[in-house]
């Protein structure tokens, strides 16, 4: 599957795509919830979750408290990929 280029916002982007991203970007969907999905990196873990009408992260342990930001789909993809995935 090739996903809209990058600049694309996440808006154009069908379900698939979004789901074929966040795997790329090594998240994990979990599968009771699957709106919500896991990633783990070697500083920071966080929790992402497919709302209606915006993507929200919530870094977990950062600091001794979850930190929460959301991300409207009128973004392009890489503005998200790159605010998400630097980490909290």
């Amino acid at each position: 599957m090739t996903l809209p280029s990058s600049d694309t916002p996440l808006y154009n982007h069908s379900l698939p795509d979004l789901e074929t991203w966040l795997t790329e970007q090594g998240c994990e969907q979990d599968p009771a919830e699957l709106h919500c999905w896991r990633i783990a990196k070697p500083a920071w873990k966080a929790e992402l979750y497919l709302d209606v009408d915006q993507l929200t992260v919530r870094y977990l342990e950062v600091g001794g408290e979850a930190i929460q930001r959301s991300f409207k789909y009128l973004l392009s993809r890489q503005d998200v990929e790159d605010a998400i995935f630097s980490g909290p």
